[in-house]
Protein backbone atom coordinates (compact mmCIF):
# COMPACT_ATOMS: atom_id res chain seq x y z
CA UNK A 1 0.00 0.00 0.00
CA UNK A 2 1.05 3.62 -0.53
CA UNK A 3 0.76 6.16 2.28
CA UNK A 4 1.78 9.79 2.69
CA UNK A 5 3.91 10.68 5.73
CA UNK A 6 5.05 14.00 7.20
CA UNK A 7 8.77 14.85 7.43
CA UNK A 8 10.77 17.89 8.38
CA UNK A 9 12.32 18.60 4.98
CA UNK A 10 9.24 17.97 2.79
CA UNK A 11 5.56 18.26 3.71
CA UNK A 12 4.48 14.97 2.16
CA UNK A 13 6.60 11.94 1.29
CA UNK A 14 5.07 8.74 -0.10
CA UNK A 15 6.30 5.58 1.63
CA UNK A 16 5.94 2.14 0.06
CA UNK A 17 5.13 -0.32 2.80
CA UNK A 18 6.49 -3.58 1.56
CA UNK A 19 8.60 -6.45 2.64
CA UNK A 20 11.18 -5.44 0.06
CA UNK A 21 14.01 -3.53 1.82
CA UNK A 22 14.79 -1.27 -1.15
CA UNK A 23 11.20 -0.09 -1.55
CA UNK A 24 10.86 0.34 2.20
CA UNK A 25 13.72 2.85 2.24
CA UNK A 26 12.60 4.69 -0.92
CA UNK A 27 11.75 8.33 -0.42
CA UNK A 28 10.23 10.47 -3.20
CA UNK A 29 9.50 14.13 -2.37
CA UNK A 30 6.09 15.58 -3.33
CA UNK A 31 5.83 19.28 -4.08
CA UNK A 32 2.05 19.39 -3.56
CA UNK A 33 -0.26 17.55 -1.25
CA UNK A 34 -1.76 14.78 -3.40
CA UNK A 35 -3.58 11.87 -1.87
CA UNK A 36 -3.09 8.59 -3.71
CA UNK A 37 -6.00 6.17 -3.76
CA UNK A 38 -5.11 2.58 -4.64
CA UNK A 39 -7.92 0.09 -5.03
CA UNK A 40 -5.80 -2.99 -4.46
CA UNK A 41 -2.40 -3.37 -2.83
CA UNK A 42 0.56 -3.64 -5.14
CA UNK A 43 1.80 -7.12 -5.91
CA UNK A 44 5.46 -8.00 -6.25
CA UNK A 45 7.20 -10.73 -8.17
CA UNK A 46 10.93 -11.27 -7.82
CA UNK A 47 11.17 -8.04 -5.89
CA UNK A 48 9.51 -5.94 -8.65
CA UNK A 49 6.00 -4.45 -8.68
CA UNK A 50 3.60 -6.12 -11.14
CA UNK A 51 1.21 -4.25 -13.42
CA UNK A 52 -2.27 -5.79 -13.31
CA UNK A 53 -3.35 -7.34 -16.60
CA UNK A 54 -6.97 -7.82 -17.59
CA UNK A 55 -8.08 -11.40 -18.33
CA UNK A 56 -8.50 -12.42 -21.96
CA UNK A 57 -12.31 -12.36 -21.83
CA UNK A 58 -12.55 -9.20 -19.73
CA UNK A 59 -13.09 -5.99 -21.73
CA UNK A 60 -14.11 -3.60 -18.95
CA UNK A 61 -11.53 -1.14 -17.71
CA UNK A 62 -10.82 -0.36 -14.04
CA UNK A 63 -12.84 2.47 -12.53
CA UNK A 64 -9.87 4.83 -12.29
CA UNK A 65 -9.24 4.39 -16.04
CA UNK A 66 -12.86 4.87 -17.06
CA UNK A 67 -13.45 8.51 -17.98
CA UNK A 68 -16.06 10.17 -20.19
CA UNK A 69 -13.39 11.19 -22.67
CA UNK A 70 -12.06 7.63 -22.94
CA UNK A 71 -15.55 6.24 -23.43
CA UNK A 72 -16.21 8.61 -26.30
CA UNK A 73 -12.98 7.57 -28.01
CA UNK A 74 -13.81 3.87 -27.78
CA UNK A 75 -17.37 4.34 -29.03
CA UNK A 76 -16.28 6.52 -31.95
CA UNK A 77 -14.07 3.74 -33.28
CA UNK A 78 -17.03 1.34 -33.45
CA UNK A 79 -19.29 3.92 -35.10
CA UNK A 80 -19.89 3.15 -38.78
CA UNK A 81 -20.16 6.42 -40.70
CA UNK A 82 -21.48 6.86 -44.22
CA UNK A 83 -21.06 9.92 -46.44
CA UNK A 84 -22.65 10.69 -49.82
CA UNK A 85 -21.11 13.35 -52.05
CA UNK A 86 -22.45 14.60 -55.34
CA UNK A 87 -20.65 15.81 -58.43
CA UNK A 88 -21.99 18.39 -60.82
CA UNK A 89 -23.25 15.89 -63.41
CA UNK A 90 -26.61 15.15 -61.77
CA UNK A 91 -27.05 16.79 -58.35
CA UNK A 92 -30.82 16.17 -58.32
CA UNK A 93 -30.28 12.40 -58.51
CA UNK A 94 -27.78 12.58 -55.67
CA UNK A 95 -30.25 14.54 -53.56
CA UNK A 96 -32.97 11.94 -54.13
CA UNK A 97 -30.59 9.13 -53.15
CA UNK A 98 -29.61 10.94 -49.96
CA UNK A 99 -33.25 11.61 -49.06
CA UNK A 100 -34.13 7.97 -49.62
CA UNK A 101 -31.28 6.94 -47.32
CA UNK A 102 -32.31 9.48 -44.70
CA UNK A 103 -29.00 11.31 -44.96
CA UNK A 104 -27.75 14.70 -46.04
CA UNK A 105 -25.36 15.24 -48.91
CA UNK A 106 -21.80 15.87 -47.86
CA UNK A 107 -20.41 19.35 -48.22
CA UNK A 108 -18.04 19.61 -51.16
CA UNK A 109 -16.60 22.52 -53.11
CA UNK A 110 -16.21 21.94 -56.87
CA UNK A 111 -15.23 24.76 -59.17
CA UNK A 112 -13.39 25.48 -62.43
CA UNK A 113 -10.35 27.62 -62.83
CA UNK A 114 -10.01 30.12 -65.66
CA UNK A 115 -8.22 27.59 -67.86
CA UNK A 116 -10.90 24.93 -67.29
CA UNK A 117 -9.08 22.92 -64.62
CA UNK A 118 -11.26 21.29 -61.96
CA UNK A 119 -10.82 22.02 -58.25
CA UNK A 120 -12.34 19.74 -55.59
CA UNK A 121 -12.25 20.22 -51.82
CA UNK A 122 -14.16 18.23 -49.20
CA UNK A 123 -15.58 20.59 -46.59
CA UNK A 124 -16.08 17.98 -43.90
CA UNK A 125 -14.02 15.16 -42.44
CA UNK A 126 -14.27 11.72 -44.03
CA UNK A 127 -11.54 10.02 -42.01
CA UNK A 128 -12.52 6.38 -41.51
CA UNK A 129 -15.84 6.84 -43.36
CA UNK A 130 -17.50 4.85 -46.12
CA UNK A 131 -17.79 7.42 -48.91
CA UNK A 132 -20.13 7.18 -51.92
CA UNK A 133 -19.48 9.51 -54.85
CA UNK A 134 -22.48 9.93 -57.16
CA UNK A 135 -21.14 11.12 -60.49
CA UNK A 136 -22.37 9.72 -63.83
CA UNK A 137 -19.98 10.21 -66.73
CA UNK A 138 -22.70 11.41 -69.08
CA UNK A 139 -22.06 14.17 -71.67
CA UNK A 140 -19.78 16.00 -71.43
CA UNK A 141 -18.10 12.70 -70.68
CA UNK A 142 -14.54 14.00 -70.41
CA UNK A 143 -15.45 16.76 -67.94
CA UNK A 144 -17.53 14.50 -65.70
CA UNK A 145 -15.00 11.67 -65.81
CA UNK A 146 -12.13 13.95 -64.78
CA UNK A 147 -14.26 15.44 -62.03
CA UNK A 148 -14.98 11.93 -60.70
CA UNK A 149 -11.28 11.05 -60.68
CA UNK A 150 -10.39 14.20 -58.73
CA UNK A 151 -13.20 13.54 -56.24
CA UNK A 152 -11.86 10.03 -55.65
CA UNK A 153 -8.35 11.39 -55.17
CA UNK A 154 -9.59 13.98 -52.68
CA UNK A 155 -11.37 11.32 -50.61
CA UNK A 156 -8.34 9.03 -50.68
CA UNK A 157 -6.04 11.79 -49.46
CA UNK A 158 -8.57 12.62 -46.72
CA UNK A 159 -8.14 9.09 -45.30
CA UNK A 160 -11.55 7.71 -46.26
CA UNK A 161 -11.99 4.07 -45.27
CA UNK A 162 -13.83 2.93 -48.42
CA UNK A 163 -14.59 4.86 -51.60
CA UNK A 164 -17.44 3.71 -53.85
CA UNK A 165 -17.90 5.39 -57.23
CA UNK A 166 -21.62 5.42 -58.10
CA UNK A 167 -21.76 5.74 -61.90
CA UNK A 168 -25.35 5.41 -63.18
CA UNK A 169 -24.16 6.21 -66.73
CA UNK A 170 -20.77 4.70 -67.48
CA UNK A 171 -19.16 6.62 -70.30
CA UNK A 172 -16.88 4.98 -72.85
CA UNK A 173 -18.69 1.67 -72.22
CA UNK A 174 -19.37 1.22 -75.93
CA UNK A 175 -15.64 1.04 -76.68
CA UNK A 176 -15.38 -2.33 -74.93
CA UNK A 177 -13.83 -4.33 -77.78
CA UNK A 178 -11.81 -4.01 -80.97
CA UNK A 179 -13.83 -4.19 -84.16
CA UNK A 180 -11.03 -2.89 -86.40
CA UNK A 181 -7.29 -2.75 -86.31
CA UNK A 182 -5.40 -0.16 -84.26
CA UNK A 183 -8.41 0.71 -82.10
CA UNK A 184 -8.28 1.47 -78.41
CA UNK A 185 -10.41 -0.23 -75.78
CA UNK A 186 -11.41 2.91 -73.93
CA UNK A 187 -13.62 1.06 -71.43
CA UNK A 188 -10.57 -0.73 -70.05
CA UNK A 189 -8.64 2.54 -69.90
CA UNK A 190 -11.38 4.26 -67.91
CA UNK A 191 -11.58 1.28 -65.56
CA UNK A 192 -7.84 1.57 -64.91
CA UNK A 193 -8.13 5.30 -64.25
CA UNK A 194 -10.89 4.83 -61.68
CA UNK A 195 -8.98 2.04 -59.97
CA UNK A 196 -5.68 3.89 -59.84
CA UNK A 197 -7.39 7.06 -58.59
CA UNK A 198 -8.22 5.16 -55.39
CA UNK A 199 -11.77 3.79 -55.72
CA UNK A 200 -12.44 0.60 -53.75
CA UNK A 201 -15.72 -0.29 -55.46
CA UNK A 202 -17.82 0.72 -58.46
CA UNK A 203 -21.61 0.74 -58.73
CA UNK A 204 -22.88 0.98 -62.31
CA UNK A 205 -26.29 0.71 -63.93
CA UNK A 206 -27.09 -1.18 -67.14
CA UNK A 207 -23.62 -1.44 -68.64
CA UNK A 208 -23.34 -1.72 -72.40
CA UNK A 209 -22.07 -5.27 -72.00
CA UNK A 210 -21.36 -7.55 -69.09
CA UNK A 211 -17.74 -7.94 -70.09
CA UNK A 212 -17.05 -4.37 -68.95
CA UNK A 213 -17.16 -5.58 -65.35
CA UNK A 214 -14.10 -7.71 -66.04
CA UNK A 215 -12.07 -4.62 -66.95
CA UNK A 216 -12.04 -3.51 -63.30
CA UNK A 217 -9.57 -4.90 -60.79
CA UNK A 218 -11.96 -3.92 -57.98
CA UNK A 219 -15.48 -5.23 -57.15
CA UNK A 220 -18.27 -3.97 -59.42
CA UNK A 221 -21.97 -3.95 -58.52
CA UNK A 222 -24.02 -4.07 -61.71
CA UNK A 223 -27.53 -2.76 -61.05
CA UNK A 224 -30.29 -3.34 -63.60
CA UNK A 225 -33.13 -0.92 -64.28
CA UNK A 226 -35.37 -3.65 -65.70
CA UNK A 227 -37.39 -4.25 -62.48
CA UNK A 228 -38.28 -0.56 -62.27
CA UNK A 229 -39.53 -0.49 -65.89
CA UNK A 230 -41.48 -3.71 -65.39
CA UNK A 231 -43.24 -2.29 -62.33
CA UNK A 232 -44.11 0.83 -64.29
CA UNK A 233 -45.56 -1.14 -67.21
CA UNK A 234 -47.48 -3.40 -64.83
CA UNK A 235 -49.07 -0.34 -63.24
CA UNK A 236 -50.37 0.75 -66.69
CA UNK A 237 -52.29 -2.53 -67.14
CA UNK A 238 -51.50 -2.84 -70.83
CA UNK A 239 -53.27 -5.63 -72.66
CA UNK A 240 -50.90 -8.41 -73.75
CA UNK A 241 -52.34 -8.36 -77.26
CA UNK A 242 -51.26 -4.73 -77.68
CA UNK A 243 -47.74 -5.23 -76.34
CA UNK A 244 -44.57 -5.91 -78.36
CA UNK A 245 -40.98 -5.82 -77.10
CA UNK A 246 -38.51 -4.51 -79.71
CA UNK A 247 -34.75 -5.00 -79.63
CA UNK A 248 -32.99 -2.04 -81.31
CA UNK A 249 -30.13 -4.23 -82.55
CA UNK A 250 -28.83 -7.77 -82.50
CA UNK A 251 -26.75 -7.12 -79.38
CA UNK A 252 -29.87 -6.35 -77.35
CA UNK A 253 -31.78 -9.50 -78.30
CA UNK A 254 -30.90 -11.34 -75.09
CA UNK A 255 -32.06 -8.46 -72.90
CA UNK A 256 -35.21 -7.94 -74.94
CA UNK A 257 -36.06 -11.66 -74.80
CA UNK A 258 -35.71 -11.69 -71.02
CA UNK A 259 -37.81 -8.55 -70.84
CA UNK A 260 -40.56 -10.05 -73.01
CA UNK A 261 -40.59 -13.26 -70.99
CA UNK A 262 -41.38 -11.34 -67.82
CA UNK A 263 -44.20 -9.53 -69.62
CA UNK A 264 -46.30 -12.69 -69.98
CA UNK A 265 -44.21 -13.94 -72.94
CA UNK A 266 -44.94 -10.90 -75.08
CA UNK A 267 -43.97 -11.05 -78.79
CA UNK A 268 -40.44 -9.97 -79.69
CA UNK A 269 -39.39 -7.87 -82.67
CA UNK A 270 -35.78 -7.56 -83.82
CA UNK A 271 -34.36 -4.61 -85.71
CA UNK A 272 -31.35 -4.97 -87.97
CA UNK A 273 -28.96 -2.09 -87.36
CA UNK A 274 -26.23 -1.29 -89.86
CA UNK A 275 -23.53 1.25 -89.13
CA UNK A 276 -21.84 3.24 -91.86
CA UNK A 277 -19.71 5.23 -89.40
CA UNK A 278 -19.57 6.49 -85.85
CA UNK A 279 -22.90 7.97 -84.70
CA UNK A 280 -24.39 7.00 -88.08
CA UNK A 281 -26.72 3.99 -88.17
CA UNK A 282 -29.55 2.63 -90.29
CA UNK A 283 -32.15 0.31 -88.86
CA UNK A 284 -34.26 -2.11 -90.84
CA UNK A 285 -37.24 -4.10 -89.69
CA UNK A 286 -35.81 -7.60 -89.77
CA UNK A 287 -38.10 -10.12 -88.14
CA UNK A 288 -41.10 -10.61 -85.96
CA UNK A 289 -40.73 -13.39 -83.47
CA UNK A 290 -43.88 -15.44 -82.85
CA UNK A 291 -44.41 -18.08 -80.24
CA UNK A 292 -45.30 -21.64 -81.19
CA UNK A 293 -45.41 -23.28 -84.58
CA UNK A 294 -45.27 -19.98 -86.42
CA UNK A 295 -41.53 -19.86 -85.69
CA UNK A 296 -40.86 -22.79 -88.02
CA UNK A 297 -42.89 -21.48 -90.95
Amino acid sequence: MVSLVQTSSFPLIPRFRSSHPVLEEARVPCRSGVRCHVVEPLKFENGKPCIPVLPAGERSLPSFLTTPQLGNIVSSKNDTRLRIFSGTANPSLSQEIACYMGLELGKINIKRFADGEIYVQLQESVRGCDVYLVQPTCPPANENLMELLIMIDACRRASAKNITAVIPYFGYARADRKTQGRESIAAKLVANLITEAGANRVLACDLHSGQSMGYFDIPVDHVYGQPVVLDYLASKRICSDDLVVVSPDVGGVARARAFAKKLSDAPLAIVDKRRHGHNVAERYYAAYHLVGDELDR
